[in-house]
């Protein structure tokens, strides 16, 4: 699986000739399967896009998506989503802005791989979003944010050097605990 970044919450996933967006930007941007993590109330979904909490199968790639009830509004809708792909488990927490109850912290289980939005008045602070690593101990974490991640890394304890991309297997997470991957924009 390749991972790479395209800014403020825009994730583009690739496995093989399939490809997954998460939050894109812009309507230029082509996948087989989009997420969203905010939507607005009474939105209706495109062909191979998911906006909604439900249980959803495609192209081989399982996802589940809960809605983030106190965070959403009679406008948007915002939810995050498990994704089970390759034998890993992706958490997206996409627009998250306050922690998640334990309920949902429990349904969510343990990661390979989280995307936590930080560093913005809009999304957690750099101390709940680590705080919230900890809770959900994923092997990687790659933190998504509009701007500079200094403070996210220095409540994680790590110094992180910013890759292009990144590009694992499941096996390649065996010895991984909570390890910062902190992608540049593409």
């Amino acid at each position: 699986m390749v991972i790479q970044y395209l800014g403020e919450e825009c994730f583009r996933l690739q496995s093989g000739e399939t490809a997954m967006l998460v939050n894109p930007t812009n309507n230029r941007l082509k996948a087989d399967v989009t997420l969203r993590t905010i939507s607005a109330t009474g939105a209706l979904p495109e062909a191979g896009e998911f906006i909604f909490a439900g249980e959803y199968e495609t192209k081989g790639i399982e996802i589940r998506g809960w809605g983030i009830e106190e965070e959403s509004t009679d406008k948007f809708v915002k939810t995050v989503y498990a994704v089970e792909w390759e034998e890993m488990r992706l958490v997206f927490l996409g627009h998250l802005s306050k922690p998640l109850d334990s309920k949902l912290l429990e349904e969510l289980g343990e990661p390979d791989i989280l995307f936590v939005p930080t560093g913005d008045s809009h999304f957690l602070e750099p101390e709940q979003a680590a705080k919230l690593v900890k809770q959900l101990e994923p092997a990687i974490v790659i933190p998504s944010f509009r701007k500079d991640g200094k403070e996210f890394l220095k409540a994680m304890g790590e110094k992180g050097e910013a890759q292009e991309k990144l590009v694992l297997k499941k096996k390649d997470l065996a010895d991984k605990k909570s390890q910062v991957v902190v992608l540049e924009v593409k």
